[in-house]
């Protein structure tokens, strides 16, 4: 791949030839000598280089690299993990990865599966001789060479005797080729892992998929822990060897001296171009040592291992880059500087909190209440400003530019607790920012929900108007130019100017119905109303879309199927998801789609191919059904046709944001980490790391937001940063 126009020319001393790949960690680029030798050399992220920890890390993977030897590993040409990037330059191996070679030609066979076999053996006894584990054993970090593979990729191996970065319970690794050790304890982690590692990498090698592969990261590693491998499409001589590697207890496995005869009894040897077979099973147990059979056996569950599982999760969602659906680790390219729109000028990476000091208004945030804190700030970008509240959370106005906060209103009734508070902004309209506060009904004093128009750029009160707090009718609704306010104890809703408060029409809403779900679409303000009890629902038999034209207030209500999201408009009408009634007996997910005209009330329903899991949203014209896993999927709302399918490795990624201008779909982890899809084929442009711990309970609120081809993105701590699509990776300045 070519060098990008932000990489240099040379590093130290070596002349950079063009990108061989790029990681969650560092780029590797092919690098030349002065005598023309051609070397690999790999450099940190600049995020990473001020991380003492990291420095560490690298610093240990150059140390083991240069006690392994082995033919099959690549050694160690020089180095500098102290360097303002630190680097590292090793042999450079002409030849694609073991991953690139199965997707492109398919599984290996034959001659060519015995020199694989037999060399990463070769390779993992000169590692585990040099005292190293390498932890992260997987077909992206296998070249084949000419004249055999080469492991490569130190980059989380340690020393064994070494268990400075272990000792934490941290897991370190991808989670289809890890061992169940590695996600329970790594610090019992030893050499056999790598054998386990070398098991699933072997069937993935044979099958094209790997021996616990699941739809998510977190039901894969559960299935390394508890469940058989699936070893179906392995050859009958093969399946005894690789069942015993992927013994769940690791002293159950063999050695390397022992998969080594096994291996060359059953493998055949010759020229790779002839056709040949694998040596029947029953030849095997005569390479065994004695009391040792290659044979199946039972899976042990280990138990206890729920809560270890999840902890070891969050660590690999920390430190891991992608998930593929192959199984292993994604690094995609950047997409070329070229697609994306230049931020405004004068604007930086930035990061901060809603925590943060104010220049103005109440300059301290809410004091905690026996430390507890708030969470999930709800957003909206308003010209140059970010503005936010959230629970716990006072409305803020926080520089878009630089990060800086501006202002912190003072509006929360006297000794609320931070616990009990609550503040949404819905928008900002005429210089008037828009607030919904409430204060939960645990609070000692009750105290109404209001409507508040503060000035956007002092934080003051502008005015003041009390709303119910219920969604029968919608509380609060920015339609265009204009407020929707509830009023307090009634059906009806007025709109108002946000800059005075007056108002300008009122609509009524049909009783005895909840409205929650809203969405907006030019001249017109939708409503999803549904019947508020069991025994209605029952005894109606529908829901109600409530279509409110903007400029006067008329309304419309239509029947439609209960059970439904709300997405928004499409082609001229109203798109549904309708989903199997939650009280069935089946799987749940979404069936079908219901496009209403909103003028006529005709209806046309759109059958589903197959079940679609997760949160639908409209996004670019197409539906986008996200789920927990980060597994994205785009479907067409008029045929029902699934478009693409993705998978990011975000844990519980809120609601999806398309940027037309860029043709690309934002998603935001409970953790803060973001990741960029082509909107038209679904392909993975880049992710960043996290920057807080995902959160265990949360409302998936998190969205990206577009400031002015900047990316603005709130995480649910409270942390609130800002970087550029086209250069994610770039570290932030501090608000």
């Amino acid at each position: 791949m070519p060098l990008h126009s932000d990489d240099p020319k040379s590093v130290g001393g070596y002349r950079l030839v063009d990108r061989l790949g790029t990681g969650g960690m560092g780029v590797v680029y092919r690098a030349r000598t002065r005598s023309g030798r051609d070397v690999a050399v790999k450099v940190v992220h600049a995020q990473y280089a001020e991380d003492a920890v990291f420095r560490t890390r690298f610093r240990q993977e150059i140390e083991a690299v240069r006690r392994v030897s082995g033919a099959f590993t690549a050694s160690v040409v020089d180095a500098d993990p102290e360097a303002v990037r630190p680097w590292m330059a090793t042999q450079y191996v002409p030849g694609s990865s073991l991953a690139q070679r199965i997707r492109d030609r398919g599984p290996l066979r034959d001659t060519e599966l015995r020199r694989l076999a037999l060399g990463l053996v070769e390779a993992l006894r000169e590692i585990h001789r040099a005292g190293v584990v390498h932890r992260d054993l997987k077909p992206a970090n296998v070249l084949i060479a000419g004249d055999g593979p080469r492991v490569i990729d130190f980059g989380i191996s340690r020393a064994a005797e070494n268990h400075t970065l272990t000792e934490t319970g941290q897991m370190i690794g991808t989670p289809p080729f890890m061992s169940p050790e590695q996600l329970t304890d790594a610090r019992t982690v030893g050499p056999a892992s790598d054998v386990f590692s070398l098991g699933s990498l072997l069937v993935y090698t044979l099958t094209g998929k790997g021996p616990f592969d699941a739809d998510s990261p977190y039901l894969t590693a559960y299935r390394v822990i508890h469940d058989a491998p699936v070893l179906d499409e392995v050859p009958l001589a093969l399946r005894a060897i690789l069942e015993q590697c992927l013994a769940k207890d690791a002293a159950d496995r063999p050695g390397l001296d022992e998969l080594a005869e096994a291996f060359a009894a059953v493998l055949p040897e010759g020229d790779p171009e002839e056709p040949a077979t694998v040596t029947p099973a029953a030849d095997v147990h005569a390479v065994t040592r004695p009391g040792r059979r290659f044979r199946r056996r039972p899976v042990l569950a280990a138990a206890g291992t729920v809560g270890v599982l999840a902890l070891a999760l969050t660590a690999y969602l920390l430190l891991a880059p992608g998930f593929a659906e192959s199984g292993e680790a994604k690094t995609p390219e950047r997409s070329p500087t070229s697609r994306w729109v230049a931020p405004p000028s004068g604007w930086k990476p930035w990061q901060t909190t809603v925590y943060e000091t104010a220049a103005s208004g109440a300059r301290k945030p809410l004091e905690a209440d026996n430390g507890m804190s708030g969470s999930d700030p709800e957003c909206v970008v308003g010209g140059d400003a970010v503005y936010c509240g959230g629970d716990g959370i006072l409305p803020v106005r926080v520089d878009g530019r630089s990060g800086r906060t501006v202002w912190r209103a003072d509006t929360a009734p006297a000794d609320t607790e931070r616990r009990l508070y609550y503040s949404s902004v819905l928008g900002v309209r005429d210089g008037i920012v828009l607030v919904h506060q409430s204060v939960s009904s645990d609070a000692p004093v009750q105290s109404p929900s209001y409507l508040l128009a503060l000035d956007a750029g002092t934080g003051e009160r502008r005015w003041t108007r009390e709303v119910t707090n219920t969604e029968l009718p919608p509380p609060l609704v920015l339609t265009g130019d204009l407020v929707l306010a509830s009023e307090a104890g009634g059906r009806t809703a007025t709109a108002r100017a946000p800059r005075s408060g007056a108002a300008r029409w009122t609509v009524e809403f049909p009783a005895g119905h909840n409205c929650e779900q809203t969405t907006t679409a030019d001249t017109r303000l939708y409503a999803y109303c549904v019947p508020n009890t069991r025994e209605a629902r029952a005894q109606i038999g529908h829901a109600l879309l409530v279509a409110v034209d903007t400029t006067d207030g008329s309304a419309r209500r239509l029947k439609v199927p209960l059970d439904a999201t709300l997405l928004g408009e499409y082609d001229g009408r109203v798109a549904l998801a309708l989903e199997r009634a939650p009280d069935t007996s089946v799987d749940s997910g979404f069936t079908s789609f219901v496009l209403v005209d909103p003028d006529s009330g005709a209806r046309t329903t759109v059958k589903l191919p197959e079940l679609y899991e997760g949160r639908p949203a409209m996004a670019g014209g197409k539906v986008l059904f996200t789920e927990s896993s980060g597994r994205v999927t785009a479907v067409s709302p008029r045929t029902g046709e699934r478009l693409w399918r993705a998978r990011t490795s975000l844990e519980k990624p809120g609601t999806p944001v398309h940027d037309r201008r860029t043709g690309t779909v934002y998603l935001v982890s409970s953790s803060g980490r973001i990741a960029a899809l082509d909107e038209s084929r679904g392909t993975l442009l880049w992710e960043t790391l996290p920057r807080t711990a995902p959160a265990l309970i949360g409302s998936s609120r998190q969205r990206a937001m577009l400031y002015r081809g900047a990316l603005v993105v709130a995480v649910s701590d409270g942390t609130l940063c800002s970087l550029d699509p086209a250069h994610p990776e770039r570290k932030p300045v501090s608000g």
